[in-house]
């Protein structure tokens, strides 16, 4: 209401704005002349707005970054906080094979080629040339720091045990692993744990009841070959099943069966290498699924077949 000349209260009605089309109403919105608004807000309002929002999120990066640096302080770069037992790994080391199926089958462990067909087994050959390229010198770094080790001759510090790959025949690039002869080579290897050391199995009198007697039989000879070299993780290779045991063949084990003490402890030390194991399968039957399991053996490695505790699976097929 206001008040008239004479001082009588007249109502005044609030008049309906002019109706605007689409287009005039969204420039009206960018750009209002007559209030001096831009979007909705003045200059002093957008200028508030922004400068709120610069000090909160400028308080909040500093604060993320205290927090971060405070966390790094407790952290070494050189070996994991929570260590083996201590840690989700856990202390007992599984094993693992190359070469994997494709990522479009990432939950299969089926090894199946066709030995005539180039193209067919070209996946498998190229899938370990990739994994076996950390072990070329030429492609690697680190390489200064590899030296050959030998029992009793473990590296100093800052060194690493080199592990030659190429002196492997026939378990080679060269040789295309030789897939093409219908008898492969699958590599294995031993998870790392940090600062994880192997018991080893220096009295032979007390060998597991279930460990295959072949390599009972090797581990003896190798002792009295050399006592120094029962200081090894041993593995095996078997047919899981009794026809599989008929369907598998010949095995040999390249360069040694299996994993030497003076690659172990893992200590994180710049050009480390896993060691590993070439099992070069002689004459599988053609034609076949086999199922094949391998165990490593130390006094501290445990096996669960339910949870590949200390074992690994996987299938091989070659057509």
């Amino acid at each position: 209401m206001e008040k008239t000349m004479d001082g009588k209260k007249q109502e005044q009605y609030y008049q309906r704005p002019p109706k605007l089309g689409k287009w005039e109403g969204i420039r009206l919105f960018l750009w209002n002349s007559e209030t001096g608004q831009f979007m909705g807000r003045t200059g002093s309002s957008w200028a508030k707005i922004l400068l709120f929002y610069v000090i909160f999120y400028a308080v909040l990066s500093g604060f993320f970054g205290a927090m971060l640096a405070v966390f790094y302080q407790t952290l070494d770069p050189n070996q994991p906080k929570w260590q083996r037992e201590k840690s989700l790994i856990g202390n007992n080391p599984g094993l693992g094979f190359r070469p994997m199926p494709p990522d479009s089958n990432v939950e299969s462990t089926l090894i199946w080629y066709k030995a005539t067909d180039q193209g067919n087994y070209g996946h498998w050959t190229k899938a370990l040339n990739k994994f076996l390229e950390g072990y070329d010198k030429s492609l690697s770094t680190g390489a200064d720091q590899r030296i050959t080790c030998d029992y009793g001759r473990p590296p100093p510090p800052g060194k690493v045990c080199d592990v030659d790959v190429k002196t492997w025949t026939p378990c080679t690039k060269a040789n295309s692993y030789n897939y093409h002869k219908s008898a492969p080579c699958i590599f294995l290897k031993l998870n790392k744990i940090f600062g994880w050391l192997p018991e080893y199995f220096n009295d032979t009198e007390k060998l597991p009841t279930n460990m295959p007697d072949d390599l009972k039989m090797h581990i003896l000879n190798e002792k009295s070959r050399n006592p120094k070299s029962v200081d090894t993780i041993w593995v095996s290779c078997e047919g899981e099943n009794p026809a599989d045991v008929e369907n598998i063949g010949p095995i040999q084990y390249i360069p040694r069966r299996g994993f030497p003490g003076f690659y172990f402890p893992f200590t994180n030390t710049k050009g480390y290498l896993s060691p590993l194991v070439a099992v070069f399968f002689e004459k599988p039957k053609y034609g076949v699924l086999i199922n094949i399991e391998c165990k490593a053996w130390a006094r501290n490695i445990f096996h669960d077949r339910f949870e590949r505790r200390g074992s690994v699976h996987f299938e091989l097929m070659v057509d």
